[in-house]
């Protein structure tokens, strides 16, 4: 069954309805994926999403912050949510659809400033939840053999062409070594294909997000790819496409981050 699947840390849902609204109008994902929806579980834009043929949600959500949203026009049969880090902060679902299919949506912590868990306790949180996330797929060596997405705001941008300037980033969080080397270890668990790359070769430049603090973001293009798509051995001969809407950056009112599709069958 041919499927599109995104993911898209819309920096509130609420406040970005409409531009929700536009991505489902242009590009009509099956499963749209979603973190930092920020609000709970009872203010999700329900009757929007219902209308737009997403009659099948999984919301995990908290008021104000984090949060994230499994939605889809074809039926999932369970959902889990999961506490990461002994923290009920809403940064991660499960659902599983016809044939085998796991979609996992993650949101990691972004991880504060400064990259020194001794002094920054959200970078602290961030390697942790990381650690954590390794561990829990390496206890799961047999899921390697079932059709598996990933998807998420993951926080970590780790090939060098993932950032805008390698070196400049090394000490910056979000691409220092330590980050890196969890998502790579991540990575390795269940031998997780990173799908973009399998359309865009790593020597290319691949950003997802553009900070606000730039005064013109795609004239500088100081990016990071920030947000990842993975799938397991047993989709890869299903991989037919993907797309980072860059233009989503420059819609009224954006999220830093832009959606990340792929299309399976």
């Amino acid at each position: 069954m041919p499927l599109r699947i995104a993911t898209w840390n819309i920096n509130s849902v609420r406040l970005r309805i409409d531009l929700v609204r536009r991505f489902i109008a242009g590009w009509s994902p099956d499963v749209l994926c979603l973190q930092e929806t920020k609000t709970r579980n009872a203010t999700f834009p329900h009757e929007e999403l219902e209308a737009a043929g997403y009659r099948h949600r999984l919301i995990h959500g908290m008021k104000s912050y984090n949060g994230v949203a499994i939605l889809s026009r074809v039926p999932f049969t369970a959902g889990r949510r999961k506490r990461w880090c002994e923290r009920a902060d809403c940064r991660y679902l499960v659902a599983k659809f016809e044939r085998g299919l796991e979609v996992h949506n993650f949101y990691v912590p972004a991880g504060g400033d400064l990259p020194d868990p001794a002094v920054n306790p959200k970078f602290a949180h961030k390697l942790q939840f990381l650690e954590e996330m390794a561990g829990w797929f390496a206890a799961r060596p047999n899921d390697a053999k079932k059709p598996m997405v990933l998807v998420g705001d993951l926080n970590v941008a780790p090939l060098e062409t993932d950032v805008w300037s390698h070196k400049q980033m090394l000490k910056v969080v979000s691409h220092t070594p330590g980050e890196v080397d969890r998502l790579i270890r991540i990575g390795q668990t269940l031998r997780w294909i990173d799908a973009p790359r399998r359309f865009v070769p790593a020597e290319e430049r691949l950003y997802s997000w553009w900070s606000y603090r730039a005064r013109d973001w795609a004239a500088s293009d100081r990016g990071r790819r920030l947000d990842h798509v993975w799938v397991t051995e047993p989709l890869a001969p299903a991989l037919a496409r993907t797309e980072i809407v860059k233009e989503a950056r420059g819609w009224e009112l954006p999220s830093d981050h832009v959606p990340v599709l792929i299309d399976i069958g």
